[in-house]
């Protein structure tokens, strides 16, 4: 038996009211892809701060090639040979690739040196990189690979790598599949998360699930279906999602030539979009990360104003008022940066439940506010959407990314909007829990809501949506109906030719 890279033996953590890790025993081999799979508030993430320095444990050992492992802190984990992409990029917009990958360093070379290094590598590894960009002007794949090279450039023997593909296209996974391939091949370990099974099943050997904090199976991926991944993660039948067709209704959003200049040196400005959703109909907007995503959700939820007419509800002109007022009419919107813009971090969940629906709930009369009314709203969200946390005190920033994803959604799905706008609303979560968001935006719909779905999960939209329609560079395409469209003719329409498209059709 050759020793494993790294070896893991009883590892538990805990904290006060939670059991994260629990007696968690595997080992990941030399050259090795190895899964780690789990629910949201599984202990995934828990666990790999353990490995990466970040955690210490509070029982259990591990061990790097046979000796004793103890990181008290990244850089000795770095030190050992670890690195690690993390699911939220910690870059700065303002400057260059090469001044980011530095602050990511111990000991960085001169700038000049270093870009040079940046550039071999990157070429390397099939993952170009302009040394002297702004990190600002990179697209979402692009930013990913920042982080990549950082790591790379430490020369690690195990890459951990926390849901590496969520903001990425699918030509942007395959460019990552064939270096961390490269890697492989090279002799370098991966550790893997990802919600995303398929890709489980394409790249890693071994998996190790986690359920509730403790290790329920292992498994050879490539010898199971996604299905069977995601029973072992839950411990259940998965269900999917369903709905019974019915017509639509009267318009409730009609969005006309809305045009609006990008709020940052960085964005993306609205160029004459066009959308209309009636009652009981879904629209699933694609695109690739930064096509004007977050602006559309901006000018839709009142943050970003527009002229009066360029926005209606049922009929009534909304484009020149706020988020508030737009609350009150029925229009609610959930955004993509969960935490800073849908939650406020060191808010409770009871305080963030009172954020977006103090008027709507009626948690708050003649300006004083009803502590127990707002702490009962907070707890019939965590309970309906199955929020995995000690309680409505606890604080947003607290909760595993999928659970406060589930909080959020679910907040807003509650307080019975008209009309709903949500930018990927199942980021970062598992099998069972996506199955339950995609139900719970079907059945607002069919309950006579007008949904707008922002995703960049195309199989996503084709599950949920009666209707689609790509952004690129600040343009809406035409909505086309769900039923019948192709890959190939999303992907053109996804790339801006949608001349194209229609003569594929």
């Amino acid at each position: 038996m050759t020793t494993p890279l790294l070896s893991l033996q009883g590892l538990t953590k805990e904290y006060p009211g939670v059991v994260a890790n629990s007696d968690v025993t595997f080992d990941i081999g030399e050259g090795e892809v190895h899964a780690l799979l789990g629910e949201n508030g599984a202990g995934k993430s828990t666990l790999v701060k353990m490995i990466y320095g970040l955690v210490r444990p509070n029982a259990g050992t591990m061990r790097w090639r046979g000796e004793a492992y103890e990181p008290h802190a990244p850089a000795q984990a770095r030190a050992s040979g670890v690195a690690m992409v993390f699911q939220h990029f910690s870059l700065f917009d303002a400057m260059d690739v090469a001044e980011n990958v530095a602050l990511g360093m111990d000991n960085p070379p001169p700038i000049r040196e270093l870009a040079a290094k940046i550039t071999e590598v990157s070429n390397n590894y099939g993952l170009p990189l302009d040394p002297d960009r702004m990190v600002g002007d990179l697209s979402a794949g692009e930013r990913q690979r920042v982080e990549i090279i950082r790591c790379l450039l430490q020369d690690p023997q195990l890459l951990i790598m926390d849901e590496p593909t969520s903001v990425l296209t699918p030509q942007e996974v395959d460019i990552l599949f064939r270096t961390l391939r490269q890697l492989r091949a090279e002799g370098k370990s991966i550790l893997y998360i990802s919600h995303k099974l398929e890709e489980i099943r394409a790249l890693c050997e071994n998996a190790t699930v986690l359920r509730l904090g403790k290790v329920v199976g292992k498994a050879d991926p490539r010898q199971e279906s996604a299905r069977s991944l995601a029973e072992m993660m839950v411990g259940q039948v998965l269900h999917q999602p369903s709905r019974e067709a019915a017509a639509p209704g009267k318009t409730l959003l009609e969005v006309t030539n809305l045009s609006l200049p990008p709020q940052s040196a960085f964005g993306t400005s609205l160029k004459e979009i066009n959308i209309t959703v009636r009652a009981g109909e879904i629209l699933g907007i694609g695109g690739v990360a930064g096509n004007g995503q977050d602006e559309l959700l901006g000018a839709l939820s009142g943050e970003m104003r527009s002229a009066r007419e360029a926005v209606r509800m049922a009929g009534e002109p909304v484009g020149h008022i706020g988020p508030t007022a737009r609350r009150a009419l029925g229009l609610l919107c959930a955004p993509e940066e969960r935490l800073g813009h849908a939650a406020a971090p060191d808010m409770s969940l009871s305080e963030n439940a009172l954020l977006t629906g103090a008027y709507r709930e009626r948690l708050v009369k003649r300006g004083f506010v009803n502590w127990g009314k707002t702490r009962k709203f907070a707890e019939r969200v965590i309970e309906t959407f199955d929020v995995r946390t000690p309680g409505a005190h606890v604080a947003a920033r607290a909760l595993s990314g999928g659970n406060l994803q589930k909080f959020v959604i679910g907040r807003e799905i509650m307080q019975r909007p008209s009309v709903l706008v949500v930018n990927q609303p199942t980021w970062g979560v598992d099998a069972s829990a996506a199955a339950a968001i995609r139900q719970a935006l079907l059945d607002l719909a069919a309950a006579g809501a007008a949904v707008v779905v922002i995703s960049q999960d195309l199989d996503e939209i084709l599950e949920v949506a009666d209707s689609f329609a790509a952004l690129n560079a600040g343009r809406l395409s035409a909505p086309r109906p769900v039923q019948g469209l192709t890959m190939d003719q999303i992907g053109l329409l996804l790339g801006g030719a949608e001349g194209d498209s229609d003569a594929a059709a």
